[in-house]
């Protein structure tokens, strides 16, 4: 009998280290022992907190931590985000903790705020930035609607990051109430976005924003193409907004 070997296993977060190279994204060991402890997590508490579809190891660095890394390279690039600076950003549910937890793994200078509405998906994220040692992470549970009315978080923000969270009508009353005045709502859209933008109109008028130009997200060449939709907060902002949880989603302006 001829003995065929094994194929080799796979070094520890390839796909991510791969990833990092590809958008000439520096991480340490220490950021990647934290993307390690994080993956674990995210297996661990994925079927009691409803964290996410993706079981996959493989495609989870490449969906979940790639894709979030894509988008802090963007925003670099665009001069929204610079390497090293603070900034305050909240990330509007984030479910399993995307894009916010990798970008404040690789970029410790963030301030991150994480706004989510189920409390099981709160304990998980709260776990994360314990365990991984993440002092400038914070968990808000909320809804989107409820953080916009809360002083501490009303008009704070210099970012809103949202994935796959509402449509840009209902997601820009979620987020221009949390900007300050010159802060930006960063979205990242599929092949949808141009048409979401321009359906957002009369919501970005009556919150005081105005659309910037989408960026391209540098994702990897066999991904589905995606850009990164911004509305800036630029004007005044009525007190009438955001209206009452609920209300957003089933009557958008």
């Amino acid at each position: 009998m001829v003995n065929v070997p094994d194929p080799p296993t796979p070094a520890p977060l390839s796909v991510l280290r791969n990833e990092a190279e590809r958008l000439h994204l520096t991480l340490p060991e220490a950021a990647l022992e934290r993307f390690r402890r994080y993956l674990a997590l995210l297996a661990e508490w994925n079927e009691r907190a409803g964290l996410t579809a993706i079981t996959n190891e493989e495609e989870a660095q490449r969906r979940h931590f790639g894709e979030s890394l894509a988008l802090l390279v963007a925003l670099r690039e665009a001069g929204l985000l610079r390497p090293g600076e603070e900034a305050r950003v909240a990330d509007l549910g984030p479910g399993g903790g995307f894009p916010g937890i990798p970008m404040a793994i690789a970029e410790p200078a963030l301030m991150l705020v994480l706004i989510e509405s189920q409390e099981r998906r709160c304990a998980f994220l709260r776990t994360v930035a314990q365990d991984l040692d993440l002092a400038r992470v914070t968990v808000v549970h909320a809804r989107a609607e409820e953080a916009g009315r809360m002083p501490a978080l009303r008009g704070t923000f210099d970012l809103v990051v949202a994935r796959a969270l509402a449509a840009m009508p209902v997601l820009v009353e979620y987020a221009l109430p949390l900007l300050r005045e010159g802060g930006v709502l960063a979205a990242p859209k599929g092949s949808r976005g141009d048409e979401e933008l321009a359906e957002a109109a009369r919501a970005i008028a009556a919150l005081g924003g105005e659309g910037l130009p989408p960026l391209p997200l540098p994702l990897a060449p066999d991904a589905p193409p995606q850009r990164v939709y911004l509305v800036r907060r630029s004007g005044p902002l009525d007190d009438r907004y955001p209206r009452r949880p609920g209300i957003p989603a089933k009557r958008p302006l």
